[in-house]
């Protein structure tokens, strides 16, 4: 399947097959996947948990105010962008220092433009987060849509009571939950857009 039939056909899923699993595997390639997502200095500000077990799923639906495609989905990740990962770009970009990809000085450039743009800038740091985690959700929803699966991105959740209930470190935001799974009947299909005149301006 092409990048842009695969584009046409994806459809946010209420309706999930509750008897199908995914394996470990599974979940480790769209995660792998969603990693590979662009964010700005490569700062790779995103984490992702993977709720699969039907304790914590059950625990995950409260705080998604019962929705239940949390909990028919094979996996409901948690997308989370990180806050102050300015600080560990050194180590993030060290692999592509050592592989000669990017030369030192470029990534110690990179890391002080960083930290000039983001120390101390709270609103700044939670809009790179939210901007990288977005990115990376939806990275994942076409890697689950080329593997056969449907998926929902959801915004509806306690976002504070989710960060207390899994234990995120502070620095940790979470963005939206997505369920992956198989598709079940009453799915509609991709919704009609708006024309192409409404949203596309040249200048």
């Amino acid at each position: 399947m092409n990048i842009q039939t695969l584009i046409e056909q994806r459809a946010s899923s209420n309706h999930f097959d509750r008897h199908r699993s995914l394996s470990p595997a599974q979940i480790e390639l769209l995660a792998s996947l969603a990693g590979r997502a662009p964010s700005a200095f490569h700062l790779q500000n995103w984490q992702f948990i993977a709720v699969q077990t039907v304790e914590a799923k059950a625990r995950l639906a409260k705080l998604a105010y019962g929705q239940h495609k949390v909990e028919d989905a094979a996996v409901t990740f948690i997308i989370c962008g990180t806050l102050n990962a300015h600080r560990q770009l050194a180590q993030t970009l060290e692999p592509m220092v050592a592989a000669g990809q990017l030369p030192a000085t470029v990534s110690q450039s990179w890391q002080q433009m960083a930290t000039a743009a983001l120390e101390q800038q709270a609103q700044a740091q939670r809009d790179e987060a939210i901007r990288s985690a977005s990115l990376a959700a939806m990275t994942l929803m076409l890697a689950a849509e080329g593997m056969g699966l449907a998926s929902c991105p959801m915004s509806g959740f306690d976002a504070q009571g989710l960060s207390l209930a899994f234990g995120l470190a502070p620095e940790v935001l979470p963005v939206m939950l997505l369920p992956v799974g198989y598709s079940a009947e009453g799915n509609w299909p991709q919704k009609p857009r708006k024309p192409l005149a409404e949203i596309l301006r040249f200048a």
